[in-house]
């Protein structure tokens, strides 16, 4: 008897079409087969602090582990760290949440997708700047939504005014999403147009949402959290950035109190909890001693940045001069080349240099851009400098 193939088709959702990919890891898988083949590659790539977690929140782990505290949480998180927000809140801005605002989340890309399955339905428009962050382009296209892109150059410091905010409302659109610090511009939204912002929102009836995820690694004397202009907006932040977490996958949200309940009832379909072991080590990073290291290491990155933004303007690139938070360089390369790709794989295979094209983060003039990230040591941005300035010659 012959046995018969049967041949199945599959098409894809129309919206997963839409999702693309995160050209960073593409970037960051080619240097690693660089570096299996004995090259020595100098990261300036990945958004990830090269410190490893602080002592105090290691040791925190530990004995969560010895005490057996491996189950699931409350969807919604351990109490004991959402008070600890609560306390952060009123520490660092003087507002003051209740704790049922608050959901613990397995990093803020779960926060992220959280709110996207919250706030939007299919066909609504989100207004966001270009460029931003990939990943959020995509929770919106998985939302069957559509991402209304914001062009924002370097003469505005990549941020967008009222102008541009009115120009690109459509009558499907249904909120304003926002950055600040900025990925990947490290830039942020100044307290006055903040407000601003957050006005035209308010009289336009649409919702806000604020990334703050790289807030605590700011160097300004002012860094504003939405939250304490407009209590009705959501935020998403995280543990990896300021408190070094990354590999912990833990973050957060704040939602307005009538949003509680649903974001609840999401977290229990969409993750069931955060990871246990991550909420109780992050218990340590609101002690003194893990805030001494923390504020040591954004001294740290203060001085690469001062370094990085002057050694790259003798370069040729141009770029902010008001570079205020997060460890993001976004530099022009219209000297060098017309194309951030080719410029880039260039640097990656020919002098050893990993960096990130624009192309990952937007459409407004993404093939003159490149995202460079000081997240490694001086000593490797320093030959990561001499390699560029070998390639540029």
């Amino acid at each position: 008897m012959k046995s018969k193939t049967l041949q199945h088709s599959h098409s894809f959702p129309a919206n997963l079409e839409k999702v693309n990919p995160f050209r960073v890891m593409t970037v960051m898988h080619r240097a690693a087969e660089l570096e299996r083949q004995g090259r020595q590659i100098v990261h300036m790539e990945v958004g990830e602090p090269d410190f490893s977690t602080a002592k105090p929140i290691v040791d925190a782990a530990k004995e969560a582990l010895d005490n057996g505290l491996t189950q699931y949480t409350a969807a919604a998180g351990i109490d004991e760290l959402r008070d600890c927000l609560v306390q952060h809140y009123l520490d660092w801005y003087q507002v003051e949440l209740s704790r049922e605002r608050i959901l613990i989340t397995p990093g803020a890309s779960g926060g992220l997708v959280l709110l996207a399955n919250l706030l939007l339905s299919a066909g609504d428009g989100i207004l966001l700047s270009d460029p931003a962050y990939p990943c959020v382009r995509n929770f919106i296209h998985l939302m069957s939504a559509e991402p209304q892109l914001i062009p924002v150059g370097l003469e505005q410091n990549f941020q967008p005014d009222l102008q541009q905010l009115n120009r690109h409302k459509r009558s499907n659109t249904k909120g304003l999403w926002l950055a600040s610090p900025s990925n990947p511009t490290g830039t942020i939204i100044e307290r006055e147009r903040l407000e601003q912002a957050c006005d035209w929102a308010r009289r336009e009836r649409l919702h806000v949402l604020v990334d703050e995820i790289y807030q605590g690694l700011h160097y300004v004397d002012d860094m504003p959290s939405v939250l304490e202009i407009d209590q009705s907006c959501c935020v998403v932040n995280s543990f990896s950035k300021y408190f070094g977490m990354t590999g912990w996958r833990l973050g957060w949200i704040v939602v307005p109190e009538a949003f509680a309940e649903k974001a609840n009832i999401l977290a229990q379909n969409l993750y069931i909890s955060a990871p246990s072991i991550a909420q109780y080590a992050a218990l340590a990073a609101f002690t003194d001693d893990a805030r001494e290291i923390f504020e040591q290491r954004r001294v740290a990155f203060l001085e690469r940045r001062d370094y990085m933004a002057v050694a790259l303007k003798e370069l040729g690139f141009r770029l902010s001069d008001n570079i205020q938070g997060a460890f993001y360089i976004y530099a022009n390369i219209s000297r060098f080349s017309q194309d951030s790709e080719q410029f880039c794989a260039d640097l990656l295979e020919n002098y050893g240099v990993a960096i990130t094209p624009g192309s990952d983060f937007g459409d407004y003039q993404s093939n003159l851009f490149v995202r460079i990230a000081f997240t490694t040591s001086m000593e490797n941005l320093h030959l990561g400098i001499e390699r560029l300035r070998t390639a540029l010659a």
